[in-house]
């Protein structure tokens, strides 16, 4: 009997012939993971400080770039056939790569439990509002249940199973009938002739959208490990995740505006239609936490000797005592806060993938430790943090994962050169 989809040591390539996704899968995955609650909630925090206009072209610019590198980084899994930290280990070393292995369990157990936060919220909106019912623990269980079987499942059988056969057509028909109210119900052009309070310059927009597909780079490797073709994994994950991340990003910026606030968003949708579009995106925001579930796993399996599926419960159970207990206060920051540890990260991983390695794995065991991965990281997440205090008008993500890609490439070509020299 083939071993599933979820079985493979991380730390291990996933063989030719498992290697089963193709563009659409990769299309259908991403697509539904650049569609949901917590991407229209951070739509909605770009107005009123930016107007319409401002948050459209801003979700525009920040989506291209976020996932295009979101797609390279996708490239890297399908190159190696490894999981995201097990990839890292060649840039950061064996041990080096536990630290990130670390911090990416950590978030991903706080993505999880917000997740499953607001699908319980949406949830008990819609009930509250049709049926006067409201039962927030029933709703927390639920879903908690549901993301941590998935998870479970693992990717491959995910996709097939769930995603292809029905869940993106469930999706599909929720964003197409919100889209629908929204140019039914409000005057768009009403809505795009409203000034900005200017609270938020541009670039801190920006910064905020393409925060959302760099969230997703500790992850992405863990399913185009399962790809047939490079090429596939980028077309497949870039056109998908960048289609979907507009779409419902601007509805949430929009949305918003007409409601008064981002506050009244949940209360906006679930009267949108009696509330049927937000059902089925609450039905479908389970694949969002089955990702942070089943990674959160596959991260941690690379660090001990135990089944992702058993890591895969355990995750579920936490995330969802946690949802149980924590405010979905601060999400902006929390947000933010991701973005100063891993946009540096991946600059330092894509440099050394395809300009360093030229896309070529190591054939002999990673080192320990690489130092100069470590320490160029290191100055990313400190070039981050200094920009936005100093400087948060233009933003600090793609600055900061400049600064580490650029700083890993000089350590590479000093190293270079000083070989050179002494070989003469």
């Amino acid at each position: 009997m083939a071993p599933s989809d979820d079985s493979y040591d991380p730390l291990t390539p996933v063989p030719g012939d498992r290697r089963v996704f193709g563009a659409f899968d990769a299309f259908s995955l991403w697509f539904s993971l650049g569609i949901g609650l917590l991407v229209l909630q951070a739509g909605a925090f770009l107005v009123p400080g930016l107007s319409l206009g401002a948050a459209l072209a801003a979700i525009v610019t920040g989506s291209g770039l976020g996932a295009l590198l979101l797609a390279a980084a996708g490239v890297v899994g399908a190159d190696t056939g490894l999981s995201a930290m097990g990839s890292l280990r060649l840039a950061l070393g064996a041990r080096g790569a536990a630290i990130p292995a670390v911090l990416n369990a950590v978030q991903l157990t706080g993505w999880g439990a917000f997740e499953i936060i607001a699908m319980r919220d949406s949830a008990d909106a819609l009930a509250k509002q049709s049926f006067g019912f409201s039962n927030p623990l029933l709703w927390t269980l639920l879903f908690g249940v549901l993301a941590t079987s998935l998870a479970i499942l693992g990717p491959v059988s995910f996709v097939r199973r769930f995603l292809r056969a029905w869940g993106l057509w469930l999706l599909l028909a929720g964003a197409g009938w919100l889209s629908w109210r929204l140019l039914a119900d409000h005057d768009l052009g009403a809505l795009l002739a409203k000034a900005g309070t200017g609270e938020m310059s541009f670039g801190a927009g920006v910064d905020l959208v393409v925060a959302m597909p760099l969230s997703w780079l500790p992850l992405i490797a863990d399913y185009t490990r399962f790809g047939r073709t490079p090429g596939g994994m980028f077309r497949g994950s870039f056109v998908g995740y960048l289609l979907a991340n507009i779409w419902f990003m601007g509805l949430g910026a929009a949305y918003a505006l007409a409601a008064g606030g981002e506050g009244l968003l949940l209360t906006a949708l679930a009267a949108t239609g009696g509330g049927i579009a937000l059902l089925l995106i609450v039905i479908d925001e389970t694949d969002n936490t089955f990702a942070d579930i089943h990674s959160a796993a596959i991260s941690t399996a690379t660090l001990v000797p135990v089944k992702p599926t058993r890591l895969a419960l355990a995750f579920g159970a936490l995330c969802t005592l946690i949802a149980l207990a924590a405010p979905m206060g601060q999400y902006e920051g929390f947000l933010l806060l991701i973005g100063s540890v891993f946009a540096p990260l991946f600059g330092v991983l894509l440099t050394d993938h395809f300009v360093v390695r030229r896309r070529r794995a190591a054939a002999a065991s990673p080192p320990i430790l690489n130092l100069p991965g470590l320490a160029a990281w290191a100055v990313g997440i400190g070039a981050y943090q200094a920009l936005s205090r100093l400087a948060p008008d233009i933003g600090a993500t793609l600055p900061a994962f400049a600064v580490a890609a650029v700083v890993y490439l000089g350590f590479h070509l000093a190293k270079t050169r000083l070989f050179a020299a002494k070989a003469a």
